[in-house]
């Protein structure tokens, strides 16, 4: 596959997301599938309720994931992405099972995890959860991130594919109230397996309830080029080569 850089960049920004059909083989997905299955289900970033199977810094929790990942054109898709160079700034884990009753209601991803609480100009608010600590960064921080979703199952409306806006990340961070008006035009974003879709924090996106008795395992990876200011760091930065 090749990733044209002006057709690629301009729908993202101009969209807010991308969908690639084909970015892992079969063969790929499967290697990701068998590392996750085979890696022990405790530690600080494992969550497992009947509804949801997550892990948070699932490259770190799950080493043999970064290999399998540089060796799929993910690299490539990256170079395009970020010519000048990028590292991975959050990494998590989704299975949503069959027949689950979790849904997402509409939202932007606000908040970065980071390796301490710094009171810096433009940051915050601030919240500490048990796998660490996350604030909401100034506007162009956010703009800089770029989200890859890895799709390990096929994903549609029966089965909690996301739903989102077009266009609505370039209203920039939005407050609660205003979400619901903001809705209007909403697409269901259905990828195969192996598949991938791109997208940026700041797009209004949501899931709803699985329908289906197929699961929704899902590779979040978010990636930026951005500095942070001093005094702050990314909590699970790492390059992916």
């Amino acid at each position: 596959m090749s990733f044209p850089l002006p057709e690629l960049t301009d729908s993202l920004h101009a969209a807010g997301f991308v969908l690639l059909p084909n970015l892992l083989s079969p063969a790929e997905t499967a290697a990701l599938l068998h590392a996750i299955a085979g890696a022990p289900a405790a530690g600080p970033g494992f969550r497992r309720h009947q509804d949801l199977f997550a892990i948070r810094n699932v490259l770190g929790e799950i080493p043999a994931l970064q290999s399998i990942l540089v060796a799929t054109q993910l690299p490539q898709l990256l170079a395009v992405l970020f010519p000048s160079g990028c590292h991975l700034v959050k990494s998590i884990y989704f299975d949503k099972p069959a027949h689950s009753n979790w849904l997402v209601a509409w939202h932007q991803d606000l908040m970065i995890s980071v390796d301490g609480h710094t009171e810096l100009p433009g940051y915050g608010p601030w919240t500490r959860k048990p796998e660490g600590v996350a604030v909401q960064p100034p506007r162009a921080v956010l703009e800089n991130i770029c989200t890859i979703r890895l799709h390990l199952d096929a994903c549609d409306a029966d089965n909690g594919a996301l739903k989102v806006v077009p266009g609505s990340h370039r209203a920039g961070p939005l407050l609660g109230p205003e979400l619901a008006a903001r809705t209007t035009g909403a697409v269901v974003c259905a990828v195969p397996a192996g598949g991938a879709m791109l997208m940026k924090p700041l797009l209004l996106h949501a899931s709803d309830r699985s329908r289906s008795a197929r699961s929704r395992r899902v590779l979040h990876l978010e990636f930026a080029s951005a500095p942070l200011p001093p005094g702050l760091q990314w909590r699970e930065k790492r390059q992916l080569t």
